[in-house]
């Protein structure tokens, strides 16, 4: 999807919540990711690899200026002889810390292992955000989601990716959603908990 398809699907959506919302995700996704260069954490499920959207989040953070938009793309089974930015592999989940970000992309429910790791992430202070197609297991992790269940969303989950990495460039208008403005207080406050 080219930037004219995008703009053609915006105005398609104008009437539709679900601009605003890949937008508002978008906003959050950019506040998170801008704290730290580098710590921004893209995973996908093991048959389903979120290359593309780490791609364009990758154009969107040299476009504006944003190097905390730059994405560290998290992989399953990375190849051993490739290229050092596509060698990262789950190892890299259990060094998240506090400051970073996991963005979870699963098309399908996020397996056990992933759950798992999104968990142990949030519990030592990450801040995670999921984008999903109804998956109530890792909505209830994340600091902020936005689901597209294929049933209920006039777009596709890809043009839902291809909405939040070309919105996520543009500059924020908005704070954070109330959800994460709350969510990021109480780890202030509590600090990470062993049963979150």
């Amino acid at each position: 999807m080219d930037a004219d398809q995008v703009t053609a699907l915006r105005i398609l959506l104008g009437s539709s919540p679900w601009l605003q919302r890949t937008r508002s995700f978008a906003r959050t996704l950019r506040g998170c990711a801008s704290r730290t260069a580098g710590g921004l954490l893209i995973v996908g499920t093991p048959d389903e690899e979120p290359w593309h959207l780490a791609a364009h989040l990758g154009e969107e953070s040299r476009l504006a200026g944003v190097p905390g938009l730059a994405p560290t793309l998290v992989r399953w089974a990375p190849p051993p002889g490739g290229p050092p930015h596509l060698r990262v592999g789950m190892s890299r989940l259990e060094e998240a810390r506090r400051g970073e970000t996991l963005f979870v992309v699963s098309p399908d429910a996020a397996p056990p292992p992933l759950l798992e790791r999104v968990h142990d992430a949030r519990r030592v202070g990450a801040t995670i955000l999921a984008l999903d197609q109804g998956d109530p297991e890792l909505d209830e992790m994340a600091h902020e989601y936005l689901s597209v269940a294929a049933e209920l969303a006039p777009l596709s989950f890809s043009a839902a990716q291809h909405l939040v990495s070309a919105a996520v460039g543009e500059p924020a208008q908005e704070r954070a959603g109330m959800r994460t403005r709350l969510a990021r207080l109480l780890d202030a406050i509590t600090g990470p908990q062993a049963g979150d």
